[in-house]
């Protein structure tokens, strides 16, 4: 059976908790929950904000394909991605994943799956703004992301 995930694109800030509670609550054919949160770092102290832009409408249809694909990939239970945009501050959250399964490697290869999607493929716009007061202009997916994908799609 391939679940519905539960997709969000918001301003507001999430509760890992809250999120994890909302997904498992009455299940008992999840044996193992894995979770990745995403926080905005401050570049060696540089940062004053991450500007994440995107369309509305665009970006959750995009994300809900990618987190359908993981669905119908892996034996998982339940999945719940939750990306903010705005203006978002060092150590504060940008993106959640939770995904839940009978068992763990399914729930870890879900989530990393769709970290590497969104990281590369998500259309969200982002810029950087530092505290010197300049505008650092947008940031580019790193060759990092590009190449952790690659290993889903030759899977």
């Amino acid at each position: 059976m391939t679940i519905t995930p539960s997709v969000r694109v918001q301003a507001e800030n999430f509760d890992l908790t809250e999120e994890t509670a909302k997904l498992t609550a009455g299940r008992f054919d999840i044996g193992a929950v894995v979770t990745f949160t995403g926080l905005c770092r401050d570049e060696g102290g540089q940062l004053s904000a991450l500007e994440l832009e995107h369309y509305p409408g665009m970006a959750e249809a995009e994300i809900s394909r990618i987190a359908e694909r993981a669905a119908e990939r892996w034996p998982i239970t339940g999945l719940t991605v939750i990306h903010r945009f705005g203006k978002i501050a060092p150590g504060e959250n940008i993106v959640l994943v939770i995904a839940a399964s009978p068992h763990r490697q399914a729930a870890f290869d879900a989530a990393n799956f769709l970290m590497d999607f969104l990281k590369t493929r998500a259309p969200f716009w982002k810029k950087e703004h530092l505290k010197s007061g300049q505008d650092n202009g947008w940031v580019d997916a790193k060759d990092l992301d590009e190449q952790a994908l690659t290993r889903w799609e030759q899977a």
